[in-house]
């Protein structure tokens, strides 16, 4: 048998393989991210592969797609679960964006620590909200439901591989094969030709509707390396001459910590797509949809420390509209450097941060009592703290991203109140539960605390988040 996590890893391999095929830029991404990662390796040292060992940050990837009606997101659900990759996580990037982007999303990964060493991919995958009327008259919702109810984006032979993979937690070398195949071909681009007007009606609503809608199958939208210093990642790209897009989202580089996720991206390409006319000839054009984006990952922040993100975000905008010429990166490192602890040990006093504990080697063995609380026992040197890695994503840096790379802002009708969607609306579509970041970060750093409370013999009480 092929174990899941071995199907994973073959899969992120095969699709990295495929999109530098049909996105060229993505290898020159790719190539200068590992450019990176070894620098920063041979200048930092071990503290490098504070957040993750370099094999892993190497080979690390996140990817993108989109699709249309539930029934397709529950495919995409399948598919992902014979991967050993769950859904987490609810993303309103309707919200978020201030273009029309008329999504809602989530993210399949691993969940385990264990699963997530060993191969963390992911896929941030965007659902079509067709019932919003901000976005889609009764009209157009119509034709739009009808077009997408009409097409068939994963074979039933895909669909009956997965289901396989996921009871029996892998599969022969053969179905493995068949099923890897398929999977990647499904998210192909696809040279089947585009209905010209239709595309274009979708797409002054959104091109991120007519991406999704105009089309009768769907792609991998963007993939994703992760760097060590993608400061310096962004240089290197725009030394070379790749056109990125104007910022580096989420927090800014600062003197502390990593912390969360920033992303960036090269622009999207015009690339050829057929395109059928009105009289049912096909020409040559080109569209705008799909980009390369590379991401650094932080330390995941507690509910708490989310809420102080947030506010500081909302304080950054308020600065930056008080101040227009003031430069937007420096007046958030002001912020940040003035009101976020800068160490990992005060983060985790302040419990605005995740870490897990493991009994120091070193600890003291001269018969004196350990202090009674997780903080007091790492500060007296009996157990040592590591950041768990944040393995999410940001509504708000996600929203950015898509925003900054599409053809026009697209419409909106404010007047009308939007459809609602939440995580329990999304986990009843897909029959699976979306799981909270929260809960999942919170039980890794408990079962670490209770862990060490066993080996050292002390009933250490967990923090409340």
């Amino acid at each position: 048998m092929i174990s899941q996590w071995r199907l994973r890893a073959a899969f992120a391999a095969r699709l990295s393989e495929m999109y530098g095929r049909e996105v060229p830029a993505y290898n020159t991404l790719v190539d200068v991210s590992r450019e990176v990662n070894e620098d920063t390796l041979r200048a930092q040292g071990a503290d490098a592969e504070r957040l993750g060992s370099i094999g892993r940050v190497t080979a690390e990837r996140h990817g993108a797609i989109r699709v249309g009606t539930p029934t397709e997101l529950r495919h995409v659900a399948r598919i992902f679960g014979a991967l050993g990759m769950r859904p987490v996580g609810f993303y309103d990037l309707r919200e978020a964006a201030a273009s029309a982007v008329p999504v809602v999303s989530t993210a399949f990964r691993p969940v385990d620590a264990d699963e997530l060493a060993r191969n963390p991919f992911r896929v941030f995958t965007s659902l079509l909200t067709p019932a919003d009327p901000r976005f889609f008259d009764a009209d157009l919702r119509s034709r739009l439901e009808t077009f997408l109810a009409g097409r068939e984006l994963f074979l039933p032979e895909l669909l009956a591989l997965a289901e396989r993979a996921e009871a029996e937690r892998g599969l022969s070398d053969d179905q493995a094969e068949r099923f890897l195949h398929l999977a990647v071909q499904a998210f192909e681009l696809s040279p089947e030709p585009i209905d010209r007007a239709w595309y274009q009606e979708l797409e002054t609503v959104s091109a991120v509707a007519a991406d999704i809608g105009g089309v009768r199958s769907t792609h991998i939208n963007h993939l994703t390396p992760r760097v060590l210093d993608i400061d310096e990642l962004y240089r290197r790209m725009t030394d070379r001459g790749i056109e990125m897009i104007d910022t580096i989202q989420g927090p800014p580089g600062w003197r502390g910590p990593d912390l969360l996720l920033r992303q960036t991206s090269f622009r999207a390409l015009a690339e050829p797509r057929a395109l059928r006319l009105a009289d049912g000839s096909v020409t040559r054009g080109a569209l705008r949809v799909r980009f390369g984006e590379v991401e650094a990952r932080g330390i995941a922040l507690t509910p708490a420390g989310r809420a102080l993100y947030d506010r500081l975000l909302t304080l950054v905008d308020d600065e930056a509209a008080r101040r227009p010429a003031a430069d937007r990166t420096e007046v958030a490192r002001g912020l940040w450097d003035a009101h976020v602890p800068a160490t990992e040990r005060e983060l985790a006093a302040q419990e605005l941060a995740y870490f897990t504990y493991r009994a120091a080697p070193d600890r003291p063995r001269n018969g004196t009592q350990p202090p009674s609380t997780i903080g007091g026992l790492e500060a007296r040197g009996w157990v040592v703290a590591e950041p768990v890695v944040y393995e999410d994503f940001l509504p708000r840096s996600a929203a950015g991203i898509f925003q900054s790379n599409l053809s026009g802002e697209g419409s909106r009708d404010t007047g009308q109140e939007g459809a609602a969607y939440d995580s329990d609306w999304l986990s009843g579509a897909i029959d699976r539960e979306v799981l909270d970041p929260f809960a999942l970060y919170a039980h890794q750093q408990n079962l670490s605390i209770t862990r060490v409370g066993r080996e050292l013999g002390l009933d250490i009480a967990a923090p409340q988040h």
